[in-house]
């Protein structure tokens, strides 16, 4: 893929750049695999819940089979699919006995190709199967964190992460961010880099652009009067005034730690700020 540029007929698309998608189907989602999204975001009895959330455009959510749990039965790539939910693209794979499902789809997958999953299978890109079978050194994607969950690691565009070691019942894998963690060696895992790699080279052209992804405005707190931010106040262009930033409601937002399951911290190897 490349990245698509425009004409400067406006401001918005003066700036503007995209993944130029080439290959994806222009058909609508499989209904069975597909639900409407309830609810405000961000909102909760009325009141604010997450700041800077909004609903955003209406968008149906896409099904996506992270567990990769039909083990031993091919399917075929049926079409490629863009999904709003999220910023990889998705593939539509059709199994033998008739059944559909979605997936991650890696870069490179094309229509008509086949994935398959299972204790051991072809080291292949879509192929899916336990951290315990796949060699040190290949990217892998949708990595478990506790047998039979579904995915949760590494599932955004462009993203890849590899096995460096194995050790006993543990597999050390190394993060997109760095970070080298143990993961049992049951978890499963999908081979292959996410596709969309341009990702990253996005640029949105406008604020409408931002909206329709559900993110409102936010504010800078120098901005602001005293009694709506700490950082508020001031005659004209002011600082912040304070040795340490502060949220809206006092606390330290750096240097601050926040992780609160200190419990796993057990299974961090090397920490992604070091």
């Amino acid at each position: 893929m490349a990245i698509k540029r425009y004409r400067p007929t406006s401001s918005g698309r003066r700036q503007r750049a995209d993944v130029a998608d080439k290959g994806l189907s222009k058909e609508r989602p499989l209904k069975p695999l597909t639900k409407g999204k309830k609810g405000p975001v961000g909102r909760g009895k009325g009141r604010i819940t997450t700041r800077h959330r909004e609903a955003g455009e209406k968008k149906l959510y896409r099904r996506i089979d992270f567990k990769r749990d039909k083990k031993d039965i091919e399917g075929r790539v049926a079409s490629l699919e863009y999904d709003p939910n999220r910023s990889a693209n998705i593939a539509l794979i059709v199994y033998k006995d008739g059944e559909k499902r979605y997936i991650l789809a890696p870069a490179g997958l094309e229509v008509g190709d086949t994935v398959i999953s299972g204790e051991k299978v072809e080291i292949k890109d879509g192929n899916a199967m336990p951290l315990k079978n796949i060699p040190v050194g290949l990217p892998i994607h949708n990595i478990e964190l506790s047998p039979g969950r579904g995915g949760q690691l590494v599932r955004s565009a462009g993203a890849a992460a590899r096995i460096t070691a194995k050790e006993g019942g543990y597999v050390h894998v190394q993060m997109p961010s760095g970070e080298i963690r143990k993961n049992l060696r049951e978890c499963m895992a999908t081979l292959g880099q996410v596709s969309r790699i341009e990702h990253a080279a996005v640029k949105l052209g406008k604020a409408g652009r931002k909206r329709h992804m559900g993110i409102r405005p936010s504010v800078r707190g120098v901005a602001m009067h005293p009694g709506a931010h700490p950082h508020g106040g001031g005659e004209g262009r002011s600082g912040i005034g304070m040795k340490s930033p502060k949220s809206p409601w006092g606390k330290r937002t750096l240097g601050k730690k926040t992780r609160k399951r200190k419990y796993t911290d057990k299974y961090i190897i090397k920490d992604r700020r070091k």
